[in-house]
């Protein structure tokens, strides 16, 4: 099926490994022009030469570092995508988690979590939206979690950002009525990334078990309520994303990838 993304530029933020890679791998299959970011230059640079390679895209992937946590490259790296020509998709997956008592948790971790999680997206879409509503297309989804809807208490500052994904994309998508842009968000479950994997090693640590027996008995002990018991792939999450972006009934969604963990009609 064609899902006429052929040409589409893209922009996927934290796309040098885990879901944000996958995802960008996803566009270029399809034909689109993907700029990879991350923070640092020559990874973004390895990234872009192992994609580009593996989906035979040499002439479309590009690389866009910056740090999205400073206002500052971000307004640069704006200014670049306007001078090439603007985006056509943007895909803010740009995010960072981690497992902390509550109590342990500062003012300043606070802010941290909320400035890379939520301003980051925040300032690409307020500067790129009104672009896609002047031209009459654009699509914006934000990867948020299952945790947006199910929080954890033991990540309970990378859950209430991520609820907030949840309702920037939906107040945005109540500003493209009747243009064909949508705003639409992704809900991975617990996905098989190299983050996760170094979340299991600190989980491991707290539960005084070894990390190869908390995966191995994680869904039983930890995510009874999954219907997939298992980790859900990468390819799964960009698989869905693409999708999101390829149907303009698509608007305003919270589109759930995590397995059936959470119990809800």
């Amino acid at each position: 099926m064609d899902l006429e993304l052929a040409g589409k530029k893209v922009l996927v933020t934290g796309s040098t490994s885990g879901i944000g890679k996958a995802i960008a791998g996803a566009y270029l299959k399809e034909g689109a022009v993907v700029y990879i970011n991350g923070r640092d230059a020559s990874r973004c640079q390895k990234v872009a030469e192992e994609l580009a390679a593996e989906c035979g895209a040499e002439d479309r992937v590009r690389v866009a570092a910056a740090d999205l946590s400073d206002g500052g490259q971000t307004m640069a790296l704006i200014e670049r995508l306007k001078s090439d020509g603007g985006v056509d998709i943007l895909i803010n997956n740009t995010g960072i988690f981690e497992v902390k008592a509550f109590e342990a948790i500062s003012d300043e971790e606070w802010m941290h979590y909320f400035n890379v999680n939520i301003m980051s997206a925040v300032r690409l879409s307020r500067a790129i939206l009104p672009d896609m509503l002047e031209r009459g297309f654009g699509r914006i989804v934000n990867v948020s979690s299952e945790c947006a809807i199910k929080p954890l208490g033991q990540m309970v500052h990378y859950s209430v950002t991520k609820t907030a994904m949840l309702s920037l994309s939906r107040a945005l998508s109540e500003l493209t009525k009747g243009k064909d842009v949508t705003v639409n968000s992704v809900l991975p479950g617990p996905t098989w990334t190299e983050g996760v994997e170094n979340y299991f090693d600190t989980l491991a640590e707290k539960e005084g078990k070894s990390t190869e027996e908390l995966i191995s008995n994680y869904f039983a002990d930890h995510e009874p309520t999954s219907l997939l018991q298992r980790f859900v792939s990468v390819d799964e999450v960009s698989e869905a994303t693409v999708y999101l972006t390829s149907n303009r009934a698509m608007n305003g969604q919270s589109l759930r990838v995590e397995g059936g963990i959470v119990r809800s009609i």
